[in-house]
């Protein structure tokens, strides 16, 4: 049985050396570390995590991994400019197993909608089952055809599936063209 693995998950992502990546609702900092070794240092993270004793834990993570490309943020997702982040200031976003655990999930998406440029990308990995009793109960669960409505019906275009592994799926997504372009109509 293949549990879900950070390093993989991003493998299988399109971070890139230099790039602004927000790791939404980033828990003890695993994408976080990950994403910050690809990125490099010209590149940033942005954990935002709502759990206070949780901030710590990824500033000594980074810390001890001499990553000093990381910004630790006290957010709360859930919530318009919640993340504290600029509009259309980043180049990818991570959410991760988060989901499941939000009263309202368009709030995540559209937060993320806001600070994501456009034609930018979110992986989004969840939880598939509850695991034996590792993961969320099973009616917290959100299948992955919910998720994706969720996304699309938010200014996303689903782009593809990963292997998340046997107890999650992952996906990714793709902040749509903005359509409200300026029209130069002369009279």
């Amino acid at each position: 049985m293949a549990f879900t693995d950070p390093q993989n998950n991003i493998d299988q992502f399109e971070i890139l050396s230099g790039m602004n990546v927000a790791d939404l609702g980033a828990g003890v900092g695993a994408y976080t570390v990950i994403a910050a070794k690809k990125v490099g240092l010209d590149g940033k993270v942005h954990a935002v995590e709502v759990q206070k004793e949780f901030l710590d834990k990824i500033r000594n993570l980074a810390e001890a991994e001499h990553l000093f490309n990381v910004n630790v943020i006290w957010g709360d997702v859930e919530k318009t400019g919640g993340s504290k982040l600029e509009d259309s200031s980043m180049d990818a976003v991570i959410i991760s197993n988060i989901l499941f655990q939000l009263e309202n999930k368009e709030n995540i998406v559209k937060e993320t909608y806001r600070i994501l440029k456009p034609n930018r990308k979110i992986l989004l990995i969840e939880w598939t089952d509850s695991a034996g009793g590792l993961g969320p109960i099973e009616a917290d669960i959100i299948s992955s055809d919910k998720a994706k409505k969720i996304f699309m019906d938010n200014g996303f275009d689903y782009e593809k599936d990963i292997y998340a592994g046997d107890n999650h799926y992952g996906m990714v997504f793709r902040k749509k063209e903005s359509n409200s372009k300026t029209l130069n109509i002369k009279i």
